[in-house]
């Protein structure tokens, strides 16, 4: 049972991490119709990002805002450079993005080296609890809160708020909302800027809890994440969430008793909702 436990909380822990990259996609994808497979390049700076400013500042919450922040700019950046040339031509999209990520990937063994770097986890995180036999991880609790609180925060701006009613208008139809004297491009480059700080989000919490960094995990997460946006659904918030953890702790689980199929089983998982449910766990309306 302590066993089943512990694989569990850390199943969680990973689905969220993998949620934060895979929610990003959604907004973009689903939201935008953007094929964006830098997406993980942006992952990748995130966790540099919080370990830097962390070295530097000795403040967890700064190395966030801090990696948040370089979120906020790369994903200005691509939108405006990579993305806007290419908007409706999903062929572009797949084939410029990929060439971004590996440019993202290569400046970063620019930037911070091509060695693995190690990431701390905070001292008002680190350690256990002890319930009975089970030993809890504070560090996973942590980010299973944090993937719990976004997943929140965004629904509620999504289905809520007036910028969540414009942005869902903008999907449905553009040239509406644009008559109405809304910049729809503006919108969407919001839309962008904030999935790509998701994805920054996502690799600053991943630092600490693999405790080392490299400028290759950002195509690695980048896989699991396109994974959970496919199984989700398209576009779905909460599938894209249900998703995560259903491939967060089947990989833990299969890492555990089968490490060499930990990957395939979640390709397998996500082949078998292709053919019998092909639309994914949830509409893209979710």
């Amino acid at each position: 049972m302590e066993l089943l436990m512990n694989l569990t909380i850390n199943g969680l822990a990973t689905g969220m991490l993998i949620f934060l990259l895979a929610a990003g996609l959604t907004l973009i994808f689903g939201l935008m119709d953007v094929l964006n497979f830098a997406h993980g390049g942006l992952f990748a700076w995130g966790a540099y990002a919080s370990v830097w400013f962390y070295a530097l500042t000795d403040s967890f919450v700064l190395a966030i805002l801090g990696a948040i922040l370089t979120g906020i700019i790369l994903g200005f950046i691509t939108e405006k450079l990579i993305i806007t040339p290419v908007y409706g031509n999903h062929v572009q999209q797949i084939l410029i993005t990929l060439g971004f990520m590996l440019v993202l990937t290569e400046m970063l063994k620019v930037v911070f080296g091509p060695n693995q770097i190690a990431a701390r986890t905070p001292e008002f995180l680190s350690g256990s609890w002890e319930v009975g036999d089970v030993i809890i991880i504070k560090y996973r609790v942590f980010i299973i809160i944090m993937g719990f609180l976004v997943f929140g925060i965004f629904q509620y701006i999504l289905k809520k708020t007036k910028i969540g009613l414009i942005v869902r208008a903008g999907v449905m139809n553009k040239e509406m909302v644009q008559a109405l004297g809304i910049n729809i491009k503006n919108v969407f480059l919001y839309v962008f800027i904030a999935g790509a700080a998701l994805a920054a989000l996502g690799g600053a919490l991943m630092a600490p809890y693999s405790g080392v960094i490299y400028a290759e995990m950002g195509m690695e997460f980048a896989i699991l994440g396109f994974i959970v946006v496919v199984i989700g659904g398209m576009g779905s918030f909460p599938g894209s969430l249900l998703a995560a953890i259903i491939v967060g702790v089947t990989g833990s689980y299969m890492a555990y008793y089968v490490p060499s199929l930990s990957l395939a089983v979640n390709m397998m998982i996500m082949a078998i909702v292709l053919v019998f449910r092909p639309q994914g766990l949830f509409r893209a309306k979710g």
